[in-house]
């Protein structure tokens, strides 16, 4: 079992983790692993958390990571990343999405937003990547493309060649917004990774 690698996907309902979930298990297939995807919902559809399990390698038994199993988390918005952050393994690395949405006891005034998400996850020797993936998006052509600039972040701590995530890229976003998505994947791979 040690041939095989886990990521987290985590977000809230309608940020397009699934999209993101199909990108990944694409262009993993496409270079001949075996792959296991599981989402797990909660409010989806009020924005509450969603998760996506994706595990690949020789051969994988089971889609589901349990806590301190992920290599990755991606998290598309900041306080899922600290909720997710148990999954996480020593050593692993998380890519965050600076971007808040106010979960429903925030909302409602039960509870403040939690501050310095990304500095707390830090201070614990987590390698975090933190991108305003919101902006980029937009600077795309669509704020519903951060999934896409996040995947585009992620590709770059993989050693999976870019012809290979563009055309997983190609296989699973409708034609009429590939070019939207295509921008969106290049400014996500623009960033900054250690």
């Amino acid at each position: 079992m040690g041939d095989v690698k886990s990521i987290m996907i985590v977000g809230v309902g309608g940020q397009g983790t699934l999209l993101a979930s199909r990108v990944m298990g694409n262009v993993l297939m496409r270079q001949g692993y075996d792959v296991k995807l599981s989402e797990v919902h909660g409010m989806a559809q009020r924005g509450g958390s969603v998760v996506t399990y994706v595990k690949y390698g020789d051969h994988v038994y089971s889609p589901v990571i349990e806590k301190g199993e992920a290599d990755l988390i991606v998290s598309f918005e900041l306080c899922e990343a600290a909720r997710y952050l148990p999954y996480l393994k020593k050593g692993g690395k998380i890519v965050v999405n600076d971007q808040k949405i106010p979960p429903m006891p925030v909302i409602t005034g039960a509870a403040e937003y939690p501050e310095d998400i990304v500095e707390r996850i830090r201070r614990l020797g987590v390698e975090v990547v933190c991108a305003d993936a919101l902006s980029l998006a937009e600077q795309a052509g669509s704020p519903k493309a951060v999934n896409i600039v996040l995947i585009g972040v992620l590709s770059q701590m993989t050693d999976i060649p870019l012809d290979a995530w563009e055309a997983a890229l190609e296989q699973s976003v409708p034609p009429k917004f590939l070019e939207l998505n295509r921008r969106a994947f290049r400014l996500g791979r623009e960033i900054a990774v250690k």
